[in-house]
């Protein structure tokens, strides 16, 4: 064999090609029109990639896509959509960052965010159907309607569906009627808390700290799917146990829920040993409402999810915890779920997926305070960052498995 030009060793060596037929026409130019020029721009497309990838992330979906992922073939920038119910609450801020991280993983544009910003099925079907309009590749939504006769998500989801895009659901799968799931529509998969059980768990927490007597639950919209059940599943321990529930609705309105839980309090606080919030802005406000009524930390607590409010609320023992669903799993794994279904051509068939049930008070309370990051979605942070942590990992027996 002749001699190599330089720019052709230089393209085998950096491209590690091994001996194929891309090799070899590279080595001889056969059905190229040069050998030494495309050896050139192979070694600046090389380059290119590699400065791309040490820079920040492109938001152009194109090229995103253009580079194989890990070992996985090329694929087409796959456009996913989440519909969500309250799309400006601060809860689904690590939602948010969970869905685009794992989008920048697999070299996909960040998924859409849309649906209604306080709770309006009619708004969330209209997203449904506009993603299905769009070619979405996929399609995460929360289910919220509060009665299994309420079919409204059940024909746009059939419509995705039926035009070959995968759904799932996340943070909420349709109505749980006595603990039992009705989800009404044939999604393949759900992401995020068992609610019911939750709301059980909640109840026997509660149940160590405060006597029978009267228990306020709060709770922001009653019957919604994402909320509800929790409230139910509380209900159904501590009513059997001799606790009186009352079910105490806040306000639609964020900016309204603390005044709605202040008043109540005010004029039947004296009356409850045990109070109790089972959605995000319910329960940051919790903590706040009971001391400006003189009744924090006399009267037990509990709440839901990790707002910094309610962080705040559990380290000054105004509530004695709150419980923690992981929401941003619930962004995180509808990704990579529809990811594969994609990938696989529907082989790989997404799992229901429990995102957790853990306990957060002032034992544990500090390393979430502590540390600053998007997975938690704390205040003013924007930029993900590795979080260290050393020592033993402390976790009792599993009590559970599926």
């Amino acid at each position: 064999m002749g001699r190599v030009d330089p720019k052709v060793d230089e393209a085998i060596q950096r491209l590690n090609m091994k001996d194929g037929p891309s090799r070899r026409r590279l080595l001889a130019g056969t059905g190229l029109v040069s050998a030494t020029a495309a050896a050139s721009a192979l070694l600046a497309a090389c380059s290119s990639s590699s400065s791309s990838k040490a820079g920040s992330t492109t938001n152009s979906g194109t090229a995103a896509a253009a580079a194989a992922i890990g070992n996985f073939p090329k694929t087409p920038p796959w456009q996913f959509w989440f519909v969500n119910h309250v799309t400006t609450n601060a809860f689904f801020v690590p939602t948010i960052f969970g869905m685009k991280d794992a989008a920048a993983i697999l070299g996909l544009p960040a998924p859409k965010w849309t649906g209604s910003a306080d709770s309006a099925i009619t708004e969330m079907v209209t997203a449904i159907n506009t993603a299905v309009a769009g070619k979405a590749a996929g399609i995460a939504t929360t289910v919220i309607n509060s009665s299994p006769s309420d079919t409204s998500f059940q024909t746009p989801v059939a419509a995705a569906m039926q035009a070959g895009i995968p759904v799932v659901t996340y943070n909420a799968d349709g109505p749980l009627i006595k603990g039992v799931a009705t989800p009404g529509t044939n999604r393949l998969a759900y992401v995020g808390q068992a609610l019911y059980l939750s709301g059980q768990q909640m109840a026997k927490r509660i149940m160590t700290l405060a006597k029978p007597g009267e228990v306020v639950i709060f709770i922001q919209t009653p019957g919604a799917a994402n909320i509800q059940p929790r409230s139910d599943g509380a209900a159904s321990i501590l009513t059997p146990a001799g606790y009186t529930v009352v079910q105490q609705q806040t306000s639609n309105n964020d900016a309204a829920v603390g005044p709605a839980e202040k008043s109540w309090l005010l004029g039947h606080g004296s009356k409850i040993t045990a109070a109790l919030a089972v959605d995000g802005t319910s329960s940051e406000q919790l903590g706040p409402q009971l001391a400006a009524t003189g009744l924090a930390g006399k009267v037990p607590a509990g709440c839901f999810d990790m707002e910094p409010g309610t962080l705040n609320a559990v380290k000054a023992g105004q509530v004695d915890f709150t419980i923690n669903q992981d929401p941003y799993l619930q962004g995180f794994l509808p990704v990579i779920y529809l990811y594969l279904f994609n990938l696989t051509g529907g082989l790989v068939l997404p799992p229901n997926t429990d995102t957790g049930l853990s306990f957060v008070d002032k034992t544990n309370v500090g390393s979430f305070l502590a540390t600053n990051t998007t997975y938690e979605g704390s205040n003013g942070v924007s930029t993900d960052t590795l979080v260290p942590r050393s020592g033993a990992i402390s976790n009792p027996i599993a009590t559970t498995s599926t």
